[in-house]
């Protein structure tokens, strides 16, 4: 029952006041001894979770042979994350190893064989491995990759006949800017490589006393910018970022010889045609900007020759401060430089014909261009845009061109011939919001440049894909063959139950053999090829089930429909043995909302009842160990069909949304309606504070990394496309901060102390539990020292795992109810 929530929050905040603040013990405790606490661990079952050994991750060639086994080392400790760092434009970098902080490393690698499943250790690694950047070489007899060590970062490769690895710099990698810091010749004899700039000079110092003011200045021009986090803010920030970011690019061999290439400078991307015989080279240039990151910044795209120096310039392109905030906006003047992967030097380009503006009414959106070396001609036009360009895919005379267009959620592919780019075809267009008629992604192979193109058959008249394979009974993976003149596909392969099958690649198309990614309810993700002729199917991997306190929990995919008949759907979570007759459980609801354009597609299923029960360290499945039944995947759609946007009516659906979540989980007779959580991250977190303010549904809410304040976030945010001062009421109606004073349940405030995510900055949560505070709410607010948006050390994990055991076990599983 929704209830009404001024007249109950005049009454809780009375009865708060008459209680001294807190109506509950644990509350008072908090308040007098509990607020300078060294990190917590949760129950030994949920801790357990967090400590056992992570499942490698997999790589496998071209060829389909050979995978890649990468181990992973637990969760990093706290003193990782406290190291110094340093964060411009949108960059966070760790000024011991001039690379990016906060990264996930791989401690060894394994070689597996796919057929016959040998398995070798690759010997020669370094000690206390810390692996990343895993690249195959084109003709894939080698892979390289960065190792990092306490004052840099080093490049290594090994040998994969030999199984030998060997270093090949020392550290002085610069990886601080994003993408690999290297790649691969096409020979596959050596690398181009980012290299520290050893003519840098000392780092700038900063002063105690400032050179003067910092200014920022507009005069009568138009730049709206979205809100961005750690941004440059004075003259040493720039300073910073050019000692960081000077790069000298440098071919090494695979024996170790280096040779520099061109001058240095901020290396903002490079690319090797296919050929061998350029690069693509774009490099930043000055005015910086305080007002958004390092990729709006000028840049200059020049094609250099093997020896850096200078053939073509390309383009200059200045500050994009000024990019309309609509989605599908695109800077002005060309963009997207790449090399054609199945030539041996052609480049390919879009420019916007609307000059970026996605508000502008045009028949064409963009152009994509080719120029063959030796960049002399005039570009060459391969295809018209109707739709905002998004990449073109390559393959043997023919290129697919994809589009898409938010405000219709629309994509669309076009197929051109290359040798008569006026012959185009659209093969494709439909909502990108339904899954129930998703073809998939092609299927890629390497060709003679090691570059990868689509795969075709032998006559060119099929490509291959591989779907989701939405369908009302949950996803179900398949691959398919794709006429290019019919538009009609055929299933080759199709995921059956019980069993979740995921294709991965093709082996061998005359042989029809894939690769499949393969799990069940109760059995973990495990590889195997399957012989599509023979209908044979053979493992190729073991993994152990990595979370055994979670083997015989009851899973099951709830349907049920909104009280505007919109459809929903859910994965219920039950304890092991728990049995309907044991009575209702507490219950932790975990959602995160999403908007669409279509009711229909709003209540698609989007998962699969024989998926896999996995478990990361932000799941709410924890407390499936600790006797609650859990509500996951909750479908929160906020639809706005037609004219119509999903916002306007945020609040009444996403309270409808959870009002048919609990009647159905009530009238199973599985959940206490007087005992459910709601909770979730980010835009969860957001959603979690809001159904606390404007509805009586839960006992208490779950808070993670939330913005609460939309005014803070004037320029739009998530899906809306409006600005403060366009839709005023939509951004006070959706902001919990606005109706601090109806919040009447227990809520939990988490929050990386260090988060980087656009809009949800830490004082997000500092103001919102300063307005709950100052109304009397039962609130409390954890910052998590050093984590940014997603938590990464096992301190904090393990300490934000204990908080929400706490706060559930006080206020929902034990609530005491009048």
């Amino acid at each position: 029952m929704i209830l009404n929530k001024t007249k109950t929050a005049g009454i809780a905040l009375l009865g708060l006041l008459l209680l001294g603040g807190s109506p509950v013990p644990f509350a008072s405790a908090q308040d007098n001894q509990d607020l300078s606490l060294t990190y917590q661990r949760p129950p030994k079952a949920i801790a357990d979770i967090i400590d056992a050994p992570a499942t490698p991750l997999v790589n496998i060639n071209s060829k389909g042979n050979l995978m890649l086994l990468l181990e992973r080392p637990g969760y990093a400790g706290i003193d990782e994350l406290a190291q110094p760092e340093s964060r411009l434009a949108g960059l966070r970098i760790n000024p011991a190893t001039n690379g990016r902080s906060r990264g996930s490393f791989i401690s060894n690698i394994k070689l597996k064989q796919v057929n016959g499943g040998q398995e070798s250790q690759l010997s020669g690694l370094p000690q206390n491995a810390r692996l990343g950047n895993i690249t195959w070489s084109p003709d894939e007899k080698y892979i390289a990759f960065t190792n990092t060590v306490d004052n840099g970062i080093e490049l290594w490769i090994a040998d994969i006949n030999s199984k030998q690895a060997k270093k090949l710099t020392n550290a002085t990698i610069n990886d601080a800017y994003s993408g690999s810091p290297f790649e691969w010749t096409s020979d596959s004899k050596g690398l181009v490589v980012k290299f520290i700039d050893e003519k840098r000079g000392d780092k700038p110092k900063t002063g105690l006393a400032p050179v003067g003011p910092t200014i920022q200045q507009n005069i009568g021009k138009v730049k709206p910018s979205r809100t961005y986090q750690d941004l440059l803010k004075n003259r040493n920030d720039e300073q910073l970022f050019d000692y960081y970011m000077q790069t000298q690019l440098k071919l090494v061999t695979i024996d170790g010889e280096q040779q520099p290439i061109g001058k240095p400078g901020i290396v903002k991307s490079m690319e090797i045609s296919p050929d061998g015989e350029y690069l693509l080279v774009q490099t930043i240039q000055k005015p910086y900007s305080y007002l958004v990151p390092h990729y709006y910044f000028p840049y200059n795209v020049e094609v250099w020759d093997r020896d850096g120096k200078l053939v073509k310039q390309l383009a200059k392109l200045p500050l994009a401060e000024d990019i309309p905030i609509a989605f599908d906006a695109v800077a002005k003047g060309p963009r997207s430089y790449n090399w054609r992967p199945d030539k041996p030097a052609t480049l390919y380009w879009a420019e916007a014909q609307d000059d970026g503006d996605a508000n502008k009414e045009v028949d064409v959106r963009d152009i994509v261009y080719t120029l063959d070396a030796p960049f002399s001609a005039k570009p060459a036009e391969l295809a018209k845009t109707k739709y905002r360009y998004r990449g073109v895919q390559w393959g043997d005379k023919i290129a697919l061109v994809n589009e898409r267009w938010w405000k219709t959620r629309t994509e669309r592919v076009t197929m051109v011939n290359t040798a008569k780019p006026a012959k185009a075809t659209v093969l494709i267009e439909r909502s990108y919001e339904d899954n129930y008629n998703d073809p998939g992604s092609p299927v890629f192979t390497k060709n003679k440049y090691g570059r990868s193109v689509l795969l075709t058959d032998k006559k060119g008249q099929h490509i291959y894909m591989i779907s989701e394979g939405g369908s009302p009974e949950g996803n179900r993976p398949f691959l398919s063959e794709y006429n290019l003149k019919s538009k009609k596909a055929t299933i080759l392969f199709r995921s059956q139950a019980p069993y979740y099958e995921r294709p991965i690649d093709i082996i061998d198309l005359d042989k029809k053999q894939i690769i499949t990614r393969r799990e069940s309810e109760n059995d973990p993700p495990n590889y195997f090829v399957r012989d599509l002729g023979k209908k044979k199917l053979t493992q190729v991997t073991s993994f152990p089930h990595p979370t055994p306190q979670l083997e015989g929990v009851q899973k099951e995919m709830l349907q049920y429909e909104r009280n505007d008949g919109v459809k929903l759907n859910a994965v219920l979570y039950l304890p092991k043995g728990y049995k309907k007759s044991d009575g209702p459980l507490p219950m932790l609801m975990w959602a995160y909302p999403r908007e669409f354009k279509n009711a229909a597609t709003a209540g698609q299923v989007k998962s699969s009842p024989y998926e896999f029960t996995r478990i990361s360290s932000g799941s709410p499945l924890f407390w499936v160990t600790q006797g609650y039944a859990i509500l996951d995947r909750t479908d929160m759609p906020i639809v706005g069909e037609g004219d119509a946007q999903p916002n306007d009516t945020y609040n009444e659906q996403l309270v409808a949304s959870a009002k048919a979540a609990i009647d159905k989980v009530v009238s199973m007779g599985v959940a206490d309606p007087k005992r459910i959580a709601v909770g979730g991250h980010s835009y969860g977190a957001f959603m979690t504070a809001n159904l606390l303010a404007h509805s009586d549904l839960f006992a208490a809410g779950i808070a993670r990394s939330g913005a609460y304040n939309r005014t803070l976030t004037p320029f739009g945010f998530q899906q809306e496309e409006r600005t403060y001062w366009q839709a005023p009421e939509v951004y006070f109606r959706m902001s919990p901060f606005s109706f601090a004073d109806k919040v009447n349940e227990p809520i939990l405030l988490i929050h990386g102390e260090a988060d980087n995510n656009s809009g949800t900055f830490p004082i997000q949560s500092e103001r919102f539990y300063n307005a709950l505070k100052g109304h009397g709410a039962t609130t409390r607010l954890v910052f998590l020292p050093h984590e940014s948006h997603g938590y990464a050390a096992k301190e904090s994990i393990l300490h934000m795992l204990w908080e929400m055991d706490t706060w559930l076990n006080t206020y929902v599983k034990n609530r005491q109810v009048q």
